[in-house]
């Protein structure tokens, strides 16, 4: 299977920006769909880089965006849902039922409409259709979803995580730096960080690689950390001495409920603490047809720029070997 044009949605986010950036450093003409032009500028500067102003949860605007396309990569996801309540379009659209389940059943009609043979699929390590965390539960929902269409799909499951313009060790290190101690709940929850490097290139790997159409691969980094040693090592990282205060189950629970009140962005929810309750970890380790997860310990140095951007040209050359 030939692939030179590839849409990607949600390529303005974090694993799209590398992705869009990984994808145009191979020679692909990549086509970015964004509600506004202006958040995701940079990528235009990109060689073989679109960026199409639209909607994508309009099914003709859809099924537009993919006319001409060889294959479709959908990254969209929200780690959390709304707060805005009722059944407004704003709530609707900031569900974890719209983004993670509706929208995958528009792609593949989408992709049948316009004759796109090949979808790749962001899921999420832990996706289960019985878990107590609606995040997974409607990951496992559109992952089934794609899965059981006619298209040539390939569908990623990867743990948290990490690298420059992530929302996880870069906001702890925003918070180690408000105050000499840390109350962190769910501390002992396991993770099995993988570095958004590895993911790109998982992604941009596939895309031509024809054993791959039908699998699920999950993707996670070389070891095994708790939350609490994650959020130590990335203050060593910054050269702080910090104190982590450990909180239990009910305590984090209890720690979670009272941040979903805060206004703004959330930093927990009692839906993550539910997701937090089962080891985000692979046995098996990182899939070897895409080569070896990248050590947190080597590029954990990230956290120290001032704009986690620059690093793209870097990545590039890195992403290449």
């Amino acid at each position: 299977m030939t692939i030179q044009n590839v849409c990607i949605l949600g390529g303005g986010g974090f694993v799209g920006h590398h992705l869009v950036a990984l994808l145009a450093a191979r020679g692909l003409n990549v086509r970015v769909p964004a509600r506004r032009r202006n958040p995701v500028k940079d990528l235009v500067v990109l060689p073989t880089v679109e960026v199409v102003e639209t909607d994508i949860h309009d099914p003709a605007s859809l099924a537009a965006l993919f006319n001409g396309m060889d294959a479709v990569i959908n990254l969209v996801g929200l780690l959390h849902e709304s707060s805005a309540g009722g059944d407004s379009p704003q709530a609707r659209r900031g569900s974890f039922q719209h983004a993670h389940v509706e929208l995958p059943r528009k792609v593949v009609q989408a992709c049948k409409a316009a004759g796109v043979p090949r979808l790749l699929h962001m899921s999420a390590l832990g996706a289960d259709e019985n878990s107590r965390s609606a995040y997974q539960r409607s990951k496992a929902a559109g992952e089934a979803l794609v899965m059981q269409s006619e298209l040539a799909v390939t569908v990623f499951r990867p743990s948290v995580i990490f690298g420059p313009g992530d929302s996880f060790l870069s906001l702890f290190a925003d918070l180690l730096k408000l105050a000499p101690a840390l109350p962190l709940a769910d501390a002992h929850a396991r993770f099995q960080p993988v570095f958004v490097g590895d993911v790109a290139r998982a992604f941009a790997d596939a895309l031509t690689r024809p054993e791959t159409h039908g699998q699920r691969y999950n993707l996670c980094g070389s070891r095994v950390y708790s939350l609490a040693e994650l959020v130590r090592l990335t203050a060593a990282s910054l050269g702080m001495n910090r104190i982590i205060v450990p909180l239990g189950e009910s305590a984090s629970y209890w720690f979670a409920r009272l941040m979903e009140l805060k206004p703004g962005q959330k930093l927990m929810t009692r839906d993550n603490h539910y997701a937090m309750l089962t080891d985000n970890i692979c046995p098996d380790g990182f899939p070897a047809l895409f080569g070896q997860p990248t050590p947190l310990t080597s590029v954990i140095g990230y956290l120290k720029e001032a704009d986690p951007r620059r690093s793209y040209t870097a990545y590039r050359a890195h992403a290449g070997r």
